[in-house]
């Protein structure tokens, strides 16, 4: 089966291979195992060993980013969120949750934000100590790119969470270079290519020391984490994690490093977008995001308007012709994803595209273009 969604990602067979084996996590030839990752880590994050930390959360993407939200956010404390799609709405709803203060920065949700505009709302909220930034908006395949907004958020002297999940190990990204970012955060089932069941947050061990106490959570303080492996070991954990998972994640690591690490990751899903992105327009159908501003993790296509079309209809043709496609619409008009990202090539597309236009024509759909 060939899975083309945001996440989980398709993975490779020894990937899949390490979910084999009972780990006891705190057994001690694991725990080296696990204490050796989290320099490989930061270093992918482009984090300085000593200067900053990697801090390893079970859980999804939702939980890393709150955890980050509560360690470096005051209770009460105002967060700015770039909201210009579903994920950030999602972030935003997480912050008001933990009790931080949020103050939305909307925009279209098929543009990347302007850094004008950004540095616009900072100038008129100055008491916003934090900029939340989505960077891979997996609703719709824009990149808010943390090289452009990030030097606004340090000029205006305030600190940046950076939400990587879905772009990180893809998209360009140096913590060393991003003097303004308190932490980034990232999950194993996205372009790092794991298996879903860890967050990671990668931050700079000042800042962490100067966000002691604040979080208003024992599972959720990131401070605690740090705090637990200087006192137990690099290698040790505060609560029974996923360990297969994690052990999946360090293979997936060696995976990504032979491969060429970043450039070469952002190469191969470059290539996979471009395919998909004109296969679809070869088929007739829409895509949301003009081509200037398409990323490279899913490529969001419009509904086709034909009275025929019926997406749950249509996931369940691809899947019987064995690809899994994602089956809701994450944007306020229907749209359909269809991921460029995972252990997955252009010929991958290209097949899945020739599922695509014999499903739609089983259905009878002849008008593909949005309404």
């Amino acid at each position: 089966m060939l899975l083309l969604i945001p996440g989980p990602v398709q993975t490779r067979p020894e990937v899949r291979a390490c979910m084999a084996e009972d780990i006891a996590p705190w057994d001690e030839d694991f725990r080296a195992e696990y204490a050796a990752m989290r320099p490989r880590i930061t270093a992918i994050a482009g984090g300085v060993e000593g200067t900053h930390v990697s801090l390893p959360l079970p859980g999804c993407g939702h939980m890393i980013i709150e955890a980050a939200i509560r360690t470096f956010v005051p209770a009460g404390g105002k967060l700015l969120v770039v909201r210009n799609g579903g994920y950030a709405e999602r972030l935003a709803r997480l912050a008001q949750e933990a009790g931080r203060v949020v103050v939305a920065l909307d925009g279209p949700d098929n543009v990347p934000m302007a850094p004008d505009i950004l540095a616009r709302a900072l100038a008129e909220n100055p008491d916003c100590t934090h900029v939340a930034l989505v960077v891979s908006e997996t609703g719709t395949g824009i990149i808010n790119d943390p090289a452009v907004l990030g030097p606004v958020i340090r000029a205006a002297g305030r600190r940046m969470i950076c939400d990587a999940v879905s772009g990180f190990g893809a998209i360009p990204f140096r913590l060393a270079d991003h003097a303004e970012c308190d932490v980034v955060v990232f999950t194993s089932n996205k372009c790092l290519e794991g298996l879903p069941g860890f967050g990671f947050a990668v931050a700079p061990v000042a800042r962490l020391e100067a966000c002691r106490g604040q979080a208003g959570s024992w599972v959720m303080d990131l401070v605690d984490v740090y705090d637990h492996a200087l006192k137990n070991g690099w290698g040790s954990f505060r609560f029974t994690p996923a360990v297969q998972a994690l052990r999946a994640f360090g293979k997936a690591m060696e995976i990504y490093e032979a491969e060429g690490g970043q450039p070469a990751r952002l190469a191969r899903y470059s290539r996979n977008r471009d395919v998909l992105y004109e296969g679809v327009q070869a088929l007739g159908l829409t895509p949301y995001v003009a081509r200037e501003h398409q990323g490279p993790i899913i490529v969001n296509v419009y509904q086709p308007s034909d009275p025929n079309w019926d997406l749950e209809r249509f996931q369940r043709g691809m899947k019987a012709r064995g690809v899994i496609l994602s089956d809701f619409s994450a944007t306020k008009v229907p749209t359909m994803r269809i991921g460029c990202i995972g252990a997955i090539g252009e010929n991958d597309l290209r097949f899945a595209l020739a599922q695509m236009d014999a499903v739609l024509a089983e259905m009878g759909v002849g008008r593909r273009a949005a309404a």
